[in-house]
């Protein structure tokens, strides 16, 4: 096994092992934490895929916008360092069938399809490139997902200030 293969399967234990803890873990800000962390490990393999540019989009909209969003609207509700409630064991069995359905089928996907490495030239794209297609209204444009990306962040934006108004709602009526 060759040492790029080693670390990327490193990368990928850490994004799923983080992955994990997050949504397992029962206090919601270790939670925001774990997903923070488990974002970071995706940028890291961008990284290893040399796409800097995509790294650092993954690391200023999904961990500076997103995760630091959601870590605000913690700390602005009232019971930020509680603990959540244990699930049920309903709950838990079909959360582990899913989970082995999930693994099953790309499971499925990697033996049908095979995913051979093909080195035969090289990957490289430039930021002027990535701009241009991300920007373009043309067949294989990216202008959508790039404005579902902004509503996606107008959205995360709009619930912290609901999550706000909610907990100051609730401090004023128990008064």
């Amino acid at each position: 096994m060759s040492a790029s293969a080693i670390i990327f399967y490193l990368i990928a234990a850490f994004i799923l092992g983080a992955g994990i803890l997050a949504v397992t873990t029962r206090k919601i800000f270790r939670s925001a934490i774990w997903l923070l962390f488990s974002l970071v490990g995706i940028a890291a393999l961008y990284f290893w895929m040399q796409v800097e540019f995509i790294a650092a989009v993954q690391i200023i909209v999904y961990v500076g916008g997103i995760v630091i969003l959601i870590i605000f609207s913690i700390f602005l509700t009232q019971q930020s360092g509680k603990e959540m409630a244990k699930p049920a064991l309903q709950k838990n069995i079909f959360s582990a069938l899913a989970a082995l359905f999930g693994v099953a089928f790309i499971g499925k996907l990697i033996s049908e399809y095979g995913f051979t490495e093909d080195q035969s030239k090289p990957f490289n794209v430039g930021v002027g490139d990535i701009g241009t297609q991300m920007l373009s209204t043309t067949e294989h444009g990216y202008i959508l997902p790039f404005e579902v990306v902004s509503m996606l962040l107008l959205a995360a934006m709009i619930g912290c200030i609901v999550i706000a108004m909610k907990s100051k709602d609730n401090i004023i009526s128990k008064s």
